[in-house]
């Protein structure tokens, strides 16, 4: 079997079961070490024998189980980096880069120290550090989710510290300028596809309280503190911009807060800024 012909039998295998058919690129890539530039230029070459067996298992598996591909593969990219991922992790969004973006627009030079909240993967923390070479501090309540952040940060070689506890409380004797967060922010009744619904871990993606329980937790952290963040930065589901707005106008009235939307044109996060 030629390696087109390998690619076409998986795309239209993964079609058949309402599955996106570039999930076989993903993985000829990762299988075969080859960007699909390489891919197309070699298409007519035999598939790698000892290969073929475990492409072709992979490709039922995700198939029939809906498996995320990073998972098969063991990684995910973003902001151009890769970083490990597993079951105890969310996998990357592509919204998540544009909070990175965000908040690289906001940052100012003063700003010394920032602080990750629910780092999961550390994929926020560890951008967010190569790209400013600030202090950068990131907590989670998950021991297994530390494990994989200080893996993915000593393969970077980014100097994240990584503290376990719940949202800010690792952080009440620190100084921190900018806060970002990617909280668990979904209600427990929205119906989710099963490659999020039964890979995802639920910790990272349910909260009570039509989903905002996560930001009200983070909000009430930052009331008791003496020294605020100049920056919050919030990814949010697309329906919670006004509630999370109106909750911090509620409790931290000294932010000038905005809601920002995605490429998609959905609302996707908040910025808020402290008065000064």
């Amino acid at each position: 079997m030629t390696i087109e012909e390998a690619r076409r039998w998986a795309s239209l295998f993964l079609k058949q079961h309402n599955r996106e058919p570039r999930v076989a690129d993903l993985l000829l890539e990762d299988m075969l070490g080859l960007n699909m530039a390489m891919i197309m230029a070699y298409e007519r070459d035999p598939f790698p024998e000892e290969k073929l067996k475990l492409f072709e298992h992979h490709v039922r598996q995700h198939a029939e189980t809906g498996v995320p591909v990073q998972h098969l593969i063991g990684e995910a990219h973003f902001y151009g980096r890769r970083f490990a991922v597993n079951e105890n992790v969310l996998i990357p969004r592509p919204e998540t880069e544009e909070l990175i973006e965000g908040v690289l627009q906001r940052l100012h030079t003063d700003d010394q120290t920032i602080a990750d909240i629910g780092t999961g993967s550390g994929i926020i923390a560890i951008t967010l550090q190569l790209e400013t070479k600030r202090r950068t501090i990131a907590t989670d309540i998950s021991r297994q989710a530390i494990e994989t952040a200080m893996a993915n940060a000593r393969q970077h070689g980014a100097a994240v510290d990584i503290l376990q506890g719940n949202f800010l409380e690792p952080l009440r004797n620190e100084t921190i300028d900018v806060l970002v967060s990617n909280p668990p922010y979904i209600d427990r009744s929205e119906t989710l596809s099963d490659t999020v619904k039964n890979f995802d871990p639920e910790l990272a993606l349910f909260a009570d309280n039509n989903g905002l329980a996560a930001y009200e937790t983070m909000i009430n952290q930052l009331v008791l503190r003496r020294q605020k963040p100049r920056l919050l930065a919030f990814e949010i589901g697309h329906k919670q911009g006004q509630d999370v707005k109106e909750l911090i106008h509620t409790h931290l009235a000294d932010y000038e807060v905005t809601i920002q939307q995605d490429i998609n044109q959905k609302d996707r996060m908040i910025y808020a800024i402290l008065d000064s």
